[in-house]
């Protein structure tokens, strides 16, 4: 209590010496070189074929083309006295700093429209002192160098909302209209978005927007802009929002642009401050036909539950370059990006991981342990019951091939505790996976959560044969000028034994194969109708997460589907997702040939009893062509290994 008397008390004179201080830096400021603002924090974003696809600044408009209500319902709830101050309202920093100090809390904000078009100068949005001393410098310098007029206006076509950079493509997006055309209401309810623009988005969440607008309307009052009977009248008014910038507009596009500034956001070689570069021009990894096939086939296969969610990739997995994504259906509603932000379970997507280091620790394509309900007890008398989708058990011996294609949980599980559990987690960490997993007996059935991309770059380490790559959706950064700033440098490290990677993609090729149908289907066997090359595949389930990963050498795509809510999904909702990537991949790659990999040398295939695992004989049913390193597969002497590629390709 003493401490807060002290400091009320020396406040006046602290308010005093910042006062001097500010004015000796604002003349100051006005002997500097005049800051060139008309093309800063511009940026271009370019496909990968060279295209623009989307700009920040394409759309400048001018003050005189906004409408007077949107001017006027920003000044009064942003920032009253910006006619009157000089880039820092000392009078409201001033009482914010004595509430916040009565109060002991840091509710009250006293940022100027200046202050906030300094922001919007800048790249990133970190909260360092470096930062916040050459954000209140420019603020500065823009006061000294700048009329009112000529701030305003770069506020207006720089500030967020929802997404949508600048007053001309938001009254287009919202609206359908010019800036200059907007109504009172209109205007009090975009003006209500930039505080908190995934809060305030009306499309999102119009119950919050039309709070905000109150709130909006009542200072346009206050401050002599409207009458109350014009506030009351723009209340009333029933709003109908566009949400989209012109018809042949994405839905899911905002979703690639965002992770593409989040990637920026990491690059150390891009300048702190747009002022120093004039603006960016941003070449990305997006193939704009891939993000079509991929909204088109959201739009046909899970238009029947208009509540789930997708997170979803399209992936060349040679060089991680990240061709298409689904961060959620619509981003007109749902402005959260599940591909660069959410965690889920993976459930049995996991097991890849465990099956490539059971191959590398000697298991074979015909290893079996007994699929039945099992009880494991570890020391301490605990005890681990996983069980098989459905309760279904073969009640015998089975095969890692049929174990991969049934997606059977107590064979995985035998095998992570017979590698030992710390095994998985260490390769995971080889592949590249950064979450922290634990080494416990569930970890084999994907009880982790992991982020979808982080996953995907584990998938195309199997998809390019062994290689450890980055994904990524920049290749090259310039500014306006042509000047290189970054350019993206290609990690290709070999990390896998090429065999063993051969083997466990055609063990993958077994969960959409009709040889495997027995006490059981494979996982995939709804869509083999709808496949008309070969892929690798594995799908994962839990009670709120649905999971498929797949590819061949050209693309990998991977995809979530589930609900924000984490409400139980059912089995309408796999077929969904089963449906949606079949059709996606399908049409990405149906001008492109069946390009599936090579058999290395040191390989050999052996028809086999696809359950079993033994060899075939003549009598056996659904006899399959299994792969193995050359002197581990079983005594096979009728087949060659000409024989056994010849029947690969005719599968």
């Amino acid at each position: 209590m003493k401490k807060k008397l002290i400091l009320l008390s020396i406040f006046p004179v602290l308010c005093l010496l910042g006062f001097g201080f500010y004015y000796g830096l604002y003349f100051y400021a006005k002997t500097r070189p005049k800051l060139a603002i008309d093309s800063a924090n511009g940026y271009y974003l370019y496909d990968n074929k060279g295209e623009v696809f989307n700009g920040k600044d394409e759309e400048w408009i001018s003050l005189e083309n906004i409408s007077p209500y949107l001017i006027n319902a920003t000044i009064a709830v942003e920032d009253k006295n910006f006619y009157e101050h000089k880039g820092f309202d000392f009078l409201r920093i001033g009482k914010a700093l004595f509430n916040n100090l009565k109060s002991g809390s840091r509710k009250e904000g006293a940022s100027t429209i200046t202050q906030q078009y300094a922001k919007n100068l800048f790249l990133d949005f970190d909260k360092t002192w470096k930062r916040k001393i050459t954000e209140a410098w420019l603020t500065i310098q823009l006061e000294s160098h700048y009329s009112k007029e000529e701030i305003l206006e770069g506020y207006l076509n720089t500030i967020n909302y929802g997404g949508i950079y600048g007053i001309g493509k938001a009254s287009e997006y919202y609206f359908g209209k010019k800036a200059s055309e907007l109504t009172l209401a209109e205007a009090s309810i975009l003006a209500g978005i930039p505080k908190s623009p995934s809060n305030y988005s009306p499309i999102q969440n119009e119950e919050a927007a039309k709070r905000r607008q109150s709130i909006i309307l009542n200072a346009m009052v206050k401050n002599h802009y409207i009458s109350k009977e014009e506030m009351e009248e723009a209340k009333e008014i029933k709003l109908s929002y566009v949400g989209n910038l012109d018809q042949n507009s994405s839905k899911a596009l905002m979703y690639y642009q965002d992770a593409v500034l989040k990637e920026l956001e990491t690059i150390s070689s891009i300048p702190s401050s747009f002022l120093s570069t004039g603006g960016l021009k941003i070449y990305t990894t997006l193939d704009q036909e891939a993000q079509k096939i991929l909204e088109e086939s959201m739009n046909k296969n899970l238009a029947k539950n208009e509540e789930i969610q997708i997170a979803s990739v399209m992936m060349d997995p040679n060089d991680g370059s990240v061709l298409a994504i689904l961060g959620g259906r619509d981003y007109n509603k749902s402005q959260f990006n599940r591909v660069t932000s959410s965690k889920r379970q993976v459930g049995s997507t996991m097991k890849p991981f465990l099956y490539y280091t059971a191959l590398e620790s000697g298991f074979t394509a015909s290893t079996t342990f007994t699929s039945e309900k099992t009880v494991f007890t570890f020391s301490g008398d605990k005890t681990y019951a996983p069980e098989n989708y459905a309760n279904l058990y073969a009640n015998k011996n089975i095969s890692l091939a049929a174990a991969i294609a049934y997606s059977d949980n107590i064979y995985a599980v035998k095998t992570h505790l017979f590698l030992g559990e710390e095994n998985l987690v260490e390769f995971a960490s080889r592949l590249g996976i950064s979450e922290k997993l634990d080494s416990i007996p569930s970890l084999a059935l994907g009880t982790n959560e992991i982020n979808i991309m982080n996953m995907m770059q584990g998938y195309a380490t199997f998809a390019n044969e062994g290689n450890k790559i980055k994904p990524h959706y920049i290749t090259k950064v310039e500014d306006v000028h042509g000047n290189v700033l970054y350019e993206f440098k290609e990690e290709n490290d070999n990390i896998l034994n090429k065999s063993h990677v051969y083997i466990l993609n055609e063990l993958l090729r077994n969960c959409y194969n009709k040889n495997f149908v027995d006490y059981t289907y494979p996982t995939c066997s709804s869509i083999a109708s709808r496949i008309t090359k070969k892929y690798a595949i594995k799908t994962g389930t839990t009670e709120t997460d649905n999971w498929i990963f797949g590819y061949n050498k050209d693309v990998l795509l991977g995809t979530w589907i589930g609900y924000d809510s984490d409400k139980q999904t059912d089995n309408e909702d796999s077929l969904m997702m089963k449906y949606f990537w079949a059709d996606a991949i399908e049409n990405y790659l149906k001008d492109k040939k069946d390009n599936w990999y090579e058999t290395p040398n040191n390989v050999v295939g052996v028809f086999v009893d696809p359950i079993s695992g033994e060899v075939a004989k003549e009598d056996t049913k659904n006899k399959t062509l299994f792969y193995y390193i050359k002197g581990t597969q079983p005594n096979a002497e009728d087949d060659t290994l000409e024989e056994a590629i010849s029947a690969m390709k005719q599968q």
